[in-house]
């Protein structure tokens, strides 16, 4: 029974991780050069991301690897701590405080990000996908693959690189993003809706096989194009057994007693745990059927996947948008399609490196084109604006924060303003909850009573009382005494409903204020 409902979406599952395989391959391979690490180093963090963490994880559709986020990060802290081996052991270290950290219950701080921020983030993350894939799309592949930062490592910024991309054009590899996403736009608009075989077959495996063959012809001259070696995925190849395990490196443990090596531990728990948490809850945002994650699993089992990936000689670890946004963009309906990726990453390294080899960037970019552009929707903007200041600006200011510094500032600047607006509500109101339990016709009926302001901040606990109610019950949410309820508040209360109905719980309303925010 167990198996049966493991393999119960395979029809979706299975395309949906081939498609974040393909676009893991690189970024794995990108995000380990811009950290100054092994390139198999890369591959191994998005195994264990794929199989470790998918298995451990509570997440439905979060996809796990090496974090571009952490670049900087792991950059640094190899020079500091002298050694690579050395660097392995703060990767474990920090797998065990983050195991410490689900066990202690630290979850609960992914709650206190407002919805306009998380929203924010997606968006910016999508404009950031497009800008800094436009250079490889055209050829121009100066910069890793993984590196989402405004500062690059070359000294350019993502700015820089994009004018430099449009004055360097490639021809090949232009042609082959331009065929790819005409392709792309094409199978989803179009050829999906005329025969369940194109449902199927998803768009970017098209694409990834069309690069191969094209980038072959390049290569017979049948067309009179070519690309440079550094065009296209570059993954470490073995030849047999034996030289792929020497590829993995293991920690150096007599470094447990250098200090350097726990505050490096310290730093990459505490900044893989906040991504992790951003990440959990912005792809639950996205997830069709609203589903929740739980936040302390999912420390575990990232603690868990830190731990393994730094044994064995991988990178530090996280939740990652990218992946989970492609995941769900094409079709992921449960944690098989993360586990997936991570098998067929694994196979690969050890089967079909070479032919991976052939893949032109210029493919995987116009993949990732389309995955920014889903996550950055011009009508997006439109819906934020409509809903007012309070919820317009803290977006915004991510969205530009993102684009030209990095994620966690980005974050931390949409939180802080964010933040202003909440205090600014809480000082002209205050709130409370509260419960009382009746039985009507033998079902027990919970009343939930709002208080005269609801903030972002009383998010927690409002999830924290709904998920206590029982399954067969009814639930009464008396919206009478409020007078402002935030849009994060109200957002989950719509999502809410449409997971009670998996539990058999009915949703009664009163005075429901939607209508507030249209």
């Amino acid at each position: 029974m167990v198996t049966k409902n493991v393999f119960k979406e395979i029809k979706n599952d299975l395309p949906a991780s081939i498609v974040v395989f393909f676009v893991a391959v690189p970024l794995c391979l990108g995000i380990a050069l811009a950290s100054g690490a092994p390139l198999f180093a890369g591959i191994i963090a998005g195994i264990v991301g794929g199989i470790v963490v998918g298995i451990a994880s509570g997440s439905p559709l979060g996809v796990s690897g090496p974090a571009a986020g952490l670049a900087v990060i792991v950059l640094t802290s190899i020079t500091a701590l002298g050694s690579w081996p050395a660097f392995l052991l703060a990767v474990v270290l920090a797998g065990i405080i983050q195991l410490i950290m689900g066990f202690a219950k630290a979850g609960f701080i992914a709650y206190f990000f407002p919805s306009s921020v998380i929203k924010g983030m997606l968006t910016g993350i999508g404009l950031l996908i497009i800008l800094k894939q436009i250079p490889h799309a055209v050829g121009y592949d100066k910069d890793a693959g993984g590196d989402l930062s405004f500062l690059q490592a070359d000294g350019g910024t993502t700015f820089s690189a994009l004018s430099n991309a449009l004055n360097a054009i490639t021809p090949g590899a232009f042609l082959i993003a331009a065929i790819s996403i005409a392709l792309l736009i094409l199978w989803d608009k179009v050829l999906t809706k005329k025969h369940r075989i194109f449902q199927l077959l998803q768009g970017p495996i098209v694409v990834v096989v069309l690069g191969i063959v094209m980038n072959s012809l390049y290569q017979s001259g049948t067309l009179n194009f070519s690309l440079a070696e550094d065009q296209v995925v570059r993954l470490p190849v073995a030849n047999n057994l034996t030289e792929f395990f020497s590829f993995f490196t293991f920690p150096d443990f007599s470094a447990i007693s250098n200090l350097k090596v726990l505050e490096v531990a310290v730093v990459l728990a505490i900044v893989a745990s906040l991504e992790t948490l951003l990440c959990v809850e912005a792809t639950d945002k996205m997830d069709p059927q609203k589903r929740v994650t739980p936040t302390n699993r999912e420390l575990k089992a990232q603690g868990l996947g830190n731990v393994i990936s730094g044994l064995i000689g991988g990178l530090p670890l996280t939740q990652v948008i990218v992946r989970s946004s492609a995941n769900i963009s094409f079709g992921g309906k449960t944690k098989l399609s993360a586990i997936l990726h991570g098998v067929f990453l694994l196979i690969s390294a050890i089967t079909i490196a070479g032919l991976l080899n052939m893949i032109p960037l210029a493919s995987l970019a116009a993949i990732l084109i389309i995955v920014g552009f889903k996550l950055a929707k011009p009508v997006l903007f439109k819906q934020m604006y409509k809903l007012g200041w309070e919820q317009f600006v803290p977006f915004i200011v991510t969205v530009v924060a993102i684009i030209l510094t990095d994620l966690l500032k980005g974050i931390t600047a949409g939180l802080i303003v964010g933040g202003f607006y909440a205090l600014l509500h809480s000082y002209r109101n205050s709130h409370y909850m509260k419960e009382t339990v009746t039985t009507v016709g033998g079902i027990q009926t919970y009343h939930l009573v709002l208080a005269e302001e609801v903030s972002f901040f009383n998010k927690a606990s409002v999830i924290k009382e709904l998920e206590e109610i029982p399954a067969n019950s009814k639930v009464i949410i008396d919206f009478s005494n409020s007078k402002s309820v935030a849009y994060d508040v109200i957002e989950l209360i719509k999502n809410y409903e449409v997971n009670a109905k998996t539990k058999n719980i009915t949703v009664e309303k009163i005075k429901f204020i939607e209508t507030a925010y249209l």
